[in-house]
């Protein structure tokens, strides 16, 4: 099994946060978005992951290195792919067409779920999916009597199904999707202008391909600050479901109160405060006389003084006093 995963974007909604890393890389309940979705991929797989297939721009060695670091948490080798230019998302996947063999799966990066399944490897396709009450926003699948995929609809004015295409499919076959991908750009099939997946879902199924829907529980988005801020407090509540240890034994917590689920990393000192509930601190962060809660603090960030509420505040960053609501990027220092 390999797993392919584009994230070539630096995300714009996302700033000040990705101004200096990519936005999967951004943490929640203490780990990046891509490592959390590649972990629960590889749980739901039911057998090992050989290769982990990052499809990045230009982001740089570091990043590279920590990429790499994700795959090998997983038992994988982790590959490095160059996406220069943003062609679209069956674009993005070729350009790691040397992963593209086997059975894999494709994970877009700015998205997590939660899901109760193991993966049936022995179907030719699966699309995870999940039921939503608006599908306008959305591509969705419409299904037969038996329960198999007949069509892709992308952003449907009228109603025609509720199941959302979330990001994630499966394929028996690597080297017929990489077939099917190449022929949409020898042939510069486009829709709105860039190389889209969905064509090339719709012409393997009009060929035979039996794709089935794998559906999700929950399907948590990270696309701009408070939806990733959402998906912190509700991926806490599913790890402290799970039973696993949050809170470091290296935290120096003192005179304070910690109301969970909370993840508090390593090195975190936390002083005179009221943290939580929903909150996750990174390593090394500084908490003093505040009070924190549904946030998101990354590492070696201090706040002093604050009450901080829905918000994300990038490593490196000073809080003082009492502000609210905030995006603050790496490095920032803010005085009120």
């Amino acid at each position: 099994m390999r797993i392919i995963v584009p994230m070539a974007g630096m995300g714009k909604r996302m700033r000040p946060h990705t101004l200096t890393v990519p936005k999967p890389l951004i943490p929640v309940a203490g780990k990046p978005i891509v490592q959390r979705l590649v972990e629960d991929i590889a749980k739901v797989c039911g057998e090992p992951v050989q290769e982990v297939a990052f499809i990045i721009g230009r982001f740089g060695a570091e990043v590279e290195k920590s990429l790499v670091k994700i795959a090998e948490s997983v038992g994988a080798k982790g590959t490095i792919h160059y996406q220069d230019e943003p062609l679209g998302t069956a674009h993005a996947i070729l350009c790691a067409q040397s992963a593209l063999t086997g059975p894999v799966v494709v994970a877009f990066a700015d998205t997590l779920f939660k899901a109760d399944f193991t993966l049936d490897t022995n179907v030719p396709g699966t699309i995870w999916v999940q039921k939503v009450e608006d599908p306008k926003p959305f591509g969705v699948v419409k299904l037969n009597e038996q329960g198999q995929i007949t069509d892709f609809v992308e952003k449907p004015t009228e109603f025609v199904s509720d199941l959302a295409i979330i990001g994630i499919y499966y394929f028996q076959d690597g080297e017929y999707l990489r077939q099917e991908l190449q022929y949409l750009l020898d042939n510069d099939i486009k829709d709105k202008g860039e190389f889209q997946l969905t064509n090339a879902l719709e012409n393997m199924k009009n060929k035979g391909t039996t794709f089935v829907p794998g559906r999700v529980t929950e399907w948590l988005d990270c696309g701009n600050k408070d939806a990733t801020v959402y998906t912190n407090q509700r991926y806490l509540e599913y790890l402290q479901e799970r039973g696993e240890p949050l809170v470091a034994e290296s935290a120096k917590v003192t005179n304070s109160v910690l109301i969970p689920p909370v993840y508090i990393g390593e090195g975190v000192t936390i002083t005179d405060s009221v943290v939580g509930p929903h909150v996750s601190l990174g390593s090394q962060s500084n908490v003093r006389s505040s009070v924190v809660s549904n946030s998101i603090v990354q590492q070696s960030a201090t706040v002093l003084h604050a009450n901080v509420t829905n918000s994300m505040i990038g490593n490196f960053a000073t809080v003082a006093s009492t502000p609210q609501d905030l995006s603050l990027g790496d490095y920032n220092t803010l005085r009120v």
